[in-house]
């Protein structure tokens, strides 16, 4: 099955060069571009991609709300490219929904592993910065010593990030999926470390999702880190 990205970034030469990795695979098919928000938007709703790599900082409308409004609508997946481990806007667009992020430094390798992963909903972070990001994103929540930005929080994280984990309801095997998934655990990894299939990983990650009303595994993974669960 065919894979269809949009690339969104401002700057021409990085969404040429960013086609050409991904252009050579002959299951992923670029479907078209955008150099702001606004348009990553209206193509994501004219084209209905499978994947969109966003950059942030675009003019008109950032990468942050764009990833907020394509998410929820529906429209697609989205992977966040930056040119910072640790920027400050990451954090917003994981609180918008963003499936992960790499670095636009990652390798053609790398970038097409990670837009697999995401059209099969696994969400991606750079795992050179994983467990940096988590952390630093614990102390910018409110009342923390990081990030200004404070957008779009995790459901229920007004009520305290560990009661929404115990309303949840989850199952223990859940919850261990869950500490997996904030120490910044592939599916394989989940699946060997607790001796199941990659399938039940995946419907273990489904089900807790719904429950904690998650976007992507991402946001459950810093909804589990504030809670405490790693």
């Amino acid at each position: 099955m065919t894979i269809r990205v949009l690339i969104a970034d401002d700057h021409a030469a990085i969404r040429a060069g960013l086609g050409l990795m991904l252009g050579g695979d002959p299951d992923v098919e670029v479907v078209g571009e955008a150099a702001d928000g606004e348009v990553a938007v209206r193509n994501a709703r004219t084209l209905r991609p499978d994947v969109v790599l966003m950059d942030i900082r675009m003019p008109r409308m950032d990468g942050i709300e764009a990833t907020r409004t394509i998410v929820g609508e529906g429209l697609a997946d989205v992977l966040v490219l930056t040119t910072f481990d640790l920027d400050e806007y990451v954090f917003g667009a994981l609180r918008a929904g963003a499936a992960g992020f790499l670095l636009k430094s990652t390798s053609a390798a790398a970038l097409l592993d990670a837009v697999r992963r995401v059209a099969a909903g696994e969400g991606v972070v750079a795992p050179e910065v994983t467990r940096t990001l988590l952390d630093a994103f614990a102390t910018s929540r409110p009342g923390g010593s990081g990030s200004p930005e404070q957008g779009h929080t995790p459901a229920g994280a007004d009520g305290g990030a560990a009661d929404t984990v115990e309303r949840a309801g989850l199952t223990a095997r859940e919850l261990e999926v869950l500490g997996a998934l904030a120490r910044g655990l592939s599916n394989g990894q989940i699946s060997t470390g607790l001796h199941i299939t990659e399938a039940t990983t995946k419907t273990h990650v489904s089900h807790l999702l719904a429950k904690l009303g998650c976007s992507s595994r991402v946001q459950a993974a810093i909804l589990a880190r504030e809670a405490g669960i790693a």
